[in-house]
């Protein structure tokens, strides 16, 4: 008689064990599925690293190709690359912004100077510059977190170097 309770009660107990497992794999599986729907839904609404700033290239570009005069003295927010440390003058300074797409403090100052391209000061360019993949730029000028402000001379020395401007206000004040 003990040993027939004793295999109910295994019997039972094996019931319950595999009722849970196949409880925990289906719930598991129905996460998965939310995140994914999730992640898929995010994808189409988030725009794609680097899509705004390509908006915003087209526009500068479109508007500044007037007269070359005017492309030098209009102020600029734009993609980095080498050749445009080069417009750095006595009248025409260079910032370099180094920024990643997954940092807050970036995505904030980024929205900001988007939201006011037109106030950008004539005389003034800055070049975003993709903080996970510029490591040469980051040891060249010392920079050792995202949201780092380089202003640079048309050799591309480093002039000054600073962090929390939070808005575009506070980045012109910097420069010098």
């Amino acid at each position: 008689m003990n040993k027939n309770i004793g295999i109910i009660i295994g019997v039972i107990a094996l019931v319950v064990i595999a009722g849970g497992v196949y409880a925990f794999l289906n719930s598991k599986d129905d996460t998965m599925m939310d995140t994914k729907k999730a992640d898929s839904a995010m994808m189409k609404d988030t725009p794609k690293e680097g899509e705004e700033m390509m908006k915003a290239d087209t526009t500068q570009t479109d508007s500044m190709m007037d007269t070359s005069d005017t492309m030098m003295k209009a102020g600029s927010y734009e993609a980095y690359a080498p050749e445009k440390v080069a417009v750095a003058s006595a009248t025409h300074d260079v910032v370099l912004f180094f920024q990643a797409s997954w940092c807050p403090t970036c995505r904030t100052i980024d929205a900001d100077i988007k939201a006011n391209l037109s106030k950008i000061p004539p005389g003034l360019s800055i070049l975003d510059v993709n903080y996970d993949t510029s490591t040469a730029l980051k040891q060249k000028y010392g920079v050792t977190y995202q949201h780092t402000f380089v202003q640079v001379d048309k050799d591309g020395n480093l002039i000054k170097k600073w962090s929390g401007s939070p808005t575009l206000g506070a980045l012109v004040a910097e420069v010098k």
